[in-house]
């Protein structure tokens, strides 16, 4: 725990340091970082209460009272009582205020768009996707609700192996020979692919994988469903249903009569996607694989 403090507060010193917010103001403005948040909320809203904006930001009474007090002086904004409550005061953002608002918004956006400039676009992508994972987390409100199913892009067929060595080892207590296996699977996929026969999809949520899974060729009637997976961040959104589906119906198009997949009775999630798609077990048996004892199963359905 030490070595987490220690890592998540090195992180947020370089961050206040790239976002420039341990100068007196920001973008070149008397106004601090909380002041430009204070702007930003009324922006928002067309009036607000200052005890609601006081909880959405958990600032103090006091301190965000003399913070409305300089705006007013300012001119700024307007305070007034609540028609619903005469102990309550509303506060909005005058014409004045709503251009100092403008002027932080624009410089701030300026910013951001001069940090990004010299980045690749892999990068970004990974840079936004590890933001919204640490939102994600910290937050702890709900998964995202949209996600991309796409073909793989360059970089995606080493994630697929790298993740499912991890997940699988986390989970499960596997060991590296199911990463070997993975790797494999993957690697022959690459070397005797047909698109027309086969085909591989990655889920994306957020501009970052987040699931995978791949048909390919048994033999000429049958096809074989491979590397399911979806990322635990991702669970719970539909991704690992949509990505069957996808498998399916490439399957049918493809001109195959039949299709299988092998399983472990671990994977019981997996498992209940594969029944609500049509699958029916053809056998299982206990065997020692991936350094444990697990019951692999084979399933399989028309089409």
């Amino acid at each position: 725990m030490d070595e987490l403090v220690a890592g998540v507060r090195a992180f947020n010193r370089f961050y206040t340091r790239v976002i420039g917010v341990l100068g007196a103001g920001m973008h070149d403005t008397p106004y601090s970082l909380t002041e430009a948040r204070v702007l930003f909320e009324l922006d928002r809203k067309e009036a607000m209460e200052t005890g609601e904006l006081r909880r959405l930001l958990g600032l103090d009474a006091g301190y965000l009272s003399r913070m409305l007090a300089r705006f007013e002086g300012d001119d700024l904004l307007t305070r007034e009582r609540s028609p619903d409550d005469a102990r309550r005061q509303v506060v909005r953002l005058s014409e004045r205020g709503q251009a100092v608002y403008r002027t932080l918004d624009q410089a701030s956006a300026s910013g951001v768009r001069a940090m990004l400039a010299p980045v690749s676009e892999e990068d970004r992508r990974r840079l936004i996707s590890a933001m919204t994972t640490i939102q994600g987390i910290l937050d702890g409100g709900p998964a995202p609700g949209g996600y991309v199913i796409r073909p793989p892009r360059p970089g995606d067929l080493g994630w697929v192996v790298h993740r499912h060595g991890v997940l699988y080892a986390q989970e499960y207590g596997w060991d590296e020979t199911f990463e070997a296996l993975t790797g494999r699977i993957v690697a022959d996929y690459v070397r005797d692919h047909d698109p027309k026969r086969e085909a591989a999809w990655i889920a994306e949520v957020g501009g970052s994988p987040a699931g995978s899974i791949f048909c390919v060729r048994k033999d000429d009637r049958t096809a074989q469903l491979r590397l399911l997976l979806v990322e635990p961040s991702a669970r719970g959104m539909g991704i690992g249903r949509r990505l069957v589906e996808e498998c399916l119906v490439f399957a049918a198009r493809a001109g195959y009569e039949r299709i299988v997949l092998m399983t472990v009775d671990v994977l019981a999630a997996a498992r209940h996607l594969y029944q609500r798609a049509g699958f029916e077990l053809d056998e299982q048996h206990a065997e020692r694989a991936y350094g444990a004892e697990v019951t692999v199963q084979y399933w399989s359905r028309d089409l």
